[in-house]
């Protein structure tokens, strides 16, 4: 009753109501950084210092991409369904590559179930990768299983789970969901990326060149995600499933980041992740 009270309180004093203009804002400022990374190459060539610069700049502009598509995923943009499926099939699917119905059914089962082992798919990487959360660890060393090396995974996470989440599992996983479930309309727009990528980047880089970019693009941009996407949940209690009430389940699960002008636009407002939730 107390949580009934206070969504209705919020809804009275406006703050379920998106800004329109900063989304506008937000699509127009990732499409600029996302244009200017292929005018770096047209025009500075493809010499080492342009094309950092336009590394830099595609993975700004498809990690802010990837916020923005998650907000238009949870339906929260605008009123009618319809515009938010529509803009988060241009955004997910031709901006980014990936299927946005994919990320819909991973993520909505994460919602449910945050932190639960084998219910939130964000935690499959225990234990075949690392181990998570006290009580499952335990678990692990009473039963003598291990997979990795676990007492050194905080040396080996560095160079497995950031740079290679992206470029390696979500790119198989998201394509094979892809086609197992018939995402048809999903699979035409992903491929309108990459023909995309080909005519403009590929075509100034030529085929080796554009594979390297391609691949350092994807794994900054997937440091990037991995830091802010596992920051709000990792560090909080990860277990079996509780069968708790839904509130406390969110609570268990998630923290929220330090609020600043730059953690807000570094984390898409992730930071707020309690309330996200």
């Amino acid at each position: 009753m107390d949580f009934r009270e206070l969504c209705t309180t919020v809804e009275k004093m406006g703050l379920m109501k998106a800004n329109i203009s900063f989304f506008v804002a937000l699509l127009f400022h990732i499409l600029v950084l996302d244009i200017a990374s292929w005018l770096t190459l047209m025009y500075f060539g493809t010499s080492l210092l342009p094309f950092v610069a336009s590394l830099v700049l595609l993975t700004i502009s498809q990690v802010q991409a990837a916020w923005l598509q998650h907000d238009l995923g949870h339906l929260s943009v605008f009123q009618k369904a319809k515009w938010n499926h529509l803009l988060h099939k241009f955004v997910m699917c031709h901006l980014i590559g990936a299927s946005a119905k994919w990320w819909t059914l991973l993520h909505s089962q994460h919602h449910a179930k945050p932190n639960c082992y084998s219910k939130d798919p964000d935690m499959d990487i225990h234990p075949f990768l690392f181990t998570l959360g006290r009580s499952l660890s335990v678990e692990l060393g009473k039963k003598k299983i291990k997979y990795m090396p676990y007492n050194y995974q905080q040396k080996y996470f560095f160079i497995t789970m950031p740079p290679l989440l992206f470029p390696v599992f979500f790119h198989y996983h998201t394509f094979y969901i892809a086609f197992k479930k018939k995402f048809w309309a999903d699979l035409v727009w992903q491929s309108s990326h990459f023909i995309r990528l080909y005519f403009v980047q590929a075509y100034l880089l030529g085929p080796m060149g554009f594979m390297l970019y391609y691949v350092l693009f994807r794994m900054l941009e997937s440091s990037w995600f991995v830091w802010v996407s596992q920051m709000s949940h990792i560090p909080m209690n990860i277990d079996y499933d509780k069968n708790l009430d839904w509130v406390s389940t969110q609570l268990e699960a998630t923290c929220n980041v330090h609020q600043s002008f730059f953690n807000d636009w570094f984390t898409g407002h992730l930071n707020f992740q309690i309330e996200h939730q």
